[in-house]
């Protein structure tokens, strides 16, 4: 799965199912897609005084603009965000409610950068060859009767 196809499955197609496998390809498509997501966000909010109006305390409307852009591409990005990592989890066999644990776990002191790595390891993993209780292999071919419909 590529860059665009990524984006497309999570944005559109798999935007709030929290059923089914992603690929690692999937999965870290649409991660660099959040994250330039972000870096052009914060680039924008910065190059167009955002710093200075930290600083001063005083935001022109530009700065508000681009403050509610963040925010509003924050909630948009977070659902979909949210569901290709527990189907993530669902590839290796392990349950969605575990992503939920470790957003918990992240956020106590010390124990967070144990949960962190540990989560990100997961991600990095292979999922399991095969059927697993979570649905097909996301990597096995389609059933060539498709290929000729």
């Amino acid at each position: 799965m590529g860059f665009k196809e990524a984006v497309r499955t999570c944005m559109r197609e798999k935007y709030f199912t929290f059923s089914g496998r992603a690929s690692r390809s999937e999965y870290w498509y649409f991660y660099l897609f959040v994250v330039i997501c972000w870096a052009v966000l914060a680039a924008a909010f910065f190059g167009l005084g955002g710093i200075r109006a930290i600083e001063t305390g005083r935001f022109t409307t530009v700065n508000y603009i681009v403050g509610a852009l963040c925010v509003v591409g924050f909630i948009y990005i977070l659902i979909p965000n949210i569901s290709v990592q527990v189907r993530r989890f669902h590839d290796r066999d392990l349950s969605g409610w575990w992503v939920l644990a470790g957003w918990v776990g992240s956020n106590i002191p010390y124990v967070g950068t144990v949960v962190g790595i540990v989560m990100l390891v997961i991600t990095i993993l292979k999922g399991t060859d095969g059927d697993n209780r979570f649905g097909p292999d996301p990597l096995k071919a389609q059933n060539s009767a498709d290929v000729f419909a």
